[in-house]
Parts: C-alpha cells; sequence; structure tokens
C-alpha cells in the first residue's frame, strides 16, 4: 500500500471467533479491522461507535429478534450512506441473498473465497461497487430485475460484441480476472472495455451496471 493511501476501515460481524481472527490474518495490508462483533446488538452497537468504511457482515447471527445480519441493517440504517455493508456467509441460499440485499447490503459473497478475493470484494464495495460471487448475483437480478424498457436496443448497439460479452459477465458479479478468463483476454483488456461500456451508457460504476442490465433482463 502507498503510503499516501488510508486504508480501508472495517469491522467484523461473525459469530465464530476463529473465524473472525482467521479472516483478520487474510485480509491484505490495504484493510484496517477496527473492531469485531458476535451478535446482533454487540454488532448495531460497535458500529454505530467505529462508523467503519466496510462491514462484513455474517447472514445468520445469535441474538436480537432472530434477523440476523438484515437486523443488523436495519438497525444501521442512518449509517448506509457513508459505511457499506458486505454479507459473508457460508450460506448460498437465494432467500438469505435477497433479504439482506433487500436490507441494504451492497454485495454477498461466500465463505469459500480466498483472504485475497475477499480483500478484493471489500475494496470494490468501498468505491462503490455491488460484488456478488458469481452464481449468486442471478438472485439478485431475479428478484429486483424489472421489464424491458424500449431503449434497451438503441442502447446495446453502442456497445461492440465483445464489450456486451464483458458488460454481461461484470453486471453478473465476476471480477476482472474471472472475466479475463472466461474470455480469454487479458485484466488490462478487460479494464479497456469496462471503461468504454461505462463512458457509452453514460454510467459511472459496476452497481449501477448491474442495476442497468437487471432492469432489461440482460443477463
Amino acid at each position: 500500500m502507498n503510503n499516501s493511501e488510508q486504508p480501508v476501515t472495517v469491522v467484523v460481524v461473525d459469530d465464530h471467533a476463529i473465524f473472525r481472527s482467521g479472516l483478520r490474518a487474510d485480509l491484505d495490508d490495504r484493510i484496517a479491522v477496527l473492531a469485531e462483533a458476535a451478535t446482533v446488538e454487540e454488532a448495531i452497537t460497535v458500529i454505530h461507535e467505529h462508523r467503519p468504511r466496510v462491514v462484513l457482515l455474517d447472514v445468520h447471527l445469535p441474538g436480537g429478534t432472530g434477523g440476523g445480519g438484515a437486523e443488523v441493517l436495519a438497525g444501521c440504517a442512518a449509517l448506509l450512506a457513508d459505511t457499506q455493508f458486505l454479507a459473508l456467509s457460508v450460506s448460498d441460499a437465494a432467500e438469505d441473498v435477497v433479504t439482506v440485499i433487500r436490507a441494504g447490503a451492497r454485495g454477498y459473497v461466500t465463505k469459500t473465497i480466498s483472504g485475497a478475493e475477499i480483500s478484493d470484494a471489500v475494496l470494490r464495495v468501498a468505491s462503490g461497487d455491488a460484488v456478488f460471487s458469481p452464481r449468486l448475483a442471478g438472485f439478485v437480478l431475479d428478484a429486483f430485475g424489472t421489464a424491458a424498457v424500449a431503449s434497451v436496443d438503441s442502447e446495446l448497439d453502442r456497445l461492440s460484441a465483445r464489450e456486451l460479452e464483458v458488460m454481461r459477465l461484470i453486471a453478473r458479479g465476476y471480477s476482472y480476472k474471472e472475466v479475463a478468463k472466461e474470455l480469454f483476454i487479458s485484466i488490462k483488456t478487460v479494464e479497456t472495455h469496462v471503461s468504454a461500456v461505462l463512458r457509452k451508457l453514460q454510467l459511472s460504476s459496476r452497481h449501477e451496471l448491474t442495476r442497468w442490465a437487471a432492469e432489461r433482463r440482460l443477463l
């Protein structure tokens, strides 16, 4: 990390102490863990106290009224403008994914991902992106997508065939590295295509791109 860059501040919320300690050890030096919490009540208190940039939030937590991660989000609703929540769970059930996203989480990844991948996800969420493990993105699109709008054809005409491929994968939650592997192109080429797609569609982030694609049933 460049000395001029401030680390992204994080609070880790999970009811398993061993997992919390392992996660702290796996996160890279661009991320600073301010505190941990193990229950709904602890999480709400700690998050309000520390105001982190990102909260790594387990979906199923003890305490509260049984609402788990979604209840934590409800208790921190006033902070959502400045604090982003990334759900991190062993569950890949559609109900869990949709419930926590509806409550305000910015993304959802499973605990099977590596330390490097979770570090990347934290940084992406902190910068405003929506982040999902690839197979989970479809649940969100099914839940939040709306009917295609009339302008979709003219909008898609602005994109080349390759840009359209890249757009669909990025909007589904694939990382640049995953897109590069899927399409047999370099990460730099992926970055170039994403910049072109955002410019042509007049969008400013991956989060907006996912919403744009979902609204048009393109995924």
